[in-house]
């Protein structure tokens, strides 16, 4: 098996059941119900975002994300729509977890996000979602994120190196890895599935400590400032780590 296929097939293995019927969406669809129910007339839409949406996933981090929007009449502050996501996901048995923007929940041992947001005036893609980890807020367009992502033409390479982060244990948030590969890829053939992750384990390696990207529907928002410097050097050790393994099989699996 080349390396090229052996990264093919683990990128098939953690791959996110899709579609109607999809394990996935049937929990969307369950999730809905609650959702809609608390939200009531200050709910503009429920759709799906993340990685799901992009179609980056991999199957046990997050199956399915799904984004809540609020009007940009709903009262009280972001802070208050972030908990009020994680009491219904309480009351639902949805074993919720608080995470930086999101409320992660898990049903039938499928996992999903929960991303609240509020539309800000006079926009219509443009929300604000609480940041847990800095008590502040953020300017985000999960369209925008979804275009930039899904038509990179890099989706392989950035299924890849999530399940690498699962596996080695390491703390990178999606969209920094993705906007990270799909930086560190410019340029290259789109047929060399397995050299361009290790040019990314290059790339990580040298750079991923000094290499600034910004959100690209906040440009005030540095997503490399995500991590610490401290957690930036865990994954170029990672990556040199993993650069010097003598197959694939020692690197995912």
């Amino acid at each position: 098996m080349t390396g090229d296929e052996y990264v093919a097939s683990i990128i098939a293995k953690y791959a996110v059941p899709r579609g109607p019927g999809s394990a996935a969406e049937r929990l969307a669809i369950a999730a809905a119900g609650p959702i809609r129910a608390w939200a009531g007339a200050q709910l503009n839409s429920l759709e799906y975002s993340g990685s799901y949406a992009k179609e980056t996933g991999v199957h046990g981090v997050s199956d399915v994300d799904l984004f809540i929007s609020f009007k940009e009449n709903t009262a009280g502050t972001l802070r208050d729509l972030f908990e009020g996501t994680f009491a219904v996901a309480q009351e639902n048995g949805w074993a919720p977890r608080r995470q930086n923007v999101s409320i992660g929940i898990t049903v039938d041992g499928i996992t999903a996000d929960l991303v609240p947001g509020r539309v800000q005036p006079g926009s219509q893609n443009y929300h604000s979602l609480y940041l847990r980890k800095r008590e502040s807020w953020t300017q985000t367009n999960v369209a925008l994120h979804v275009k930039t992502v899904g038509e990179s033409g890099r989706l392989r390479e950035i299924r890849a190196l999530k399940v690498w982060r699962v596996e080695h244990g390491l703390d990178w948030p999606s969209l920094y890895l993705e906007l990270f590969a799909i930086n560190a890829l410019s340029g290259r053939s789109r047929s060399t599935l397995a050299d361009n992750v290790f040019h990314v384990f290059r790339e990580i390696a040298a750079s991923i400590s000094t290499t600034r990207l910004l959100d690209p529907s906040n440009s005030n928002n540095v997503i490399s400032d995500d991590l610490t410097l401290f957690e930036k050097n865990r994954l170029a050790a990672a990556a040199r780590d993993s650069l010097q393994k003598p197959t694939w099989e020692k690197i995912i699996w």
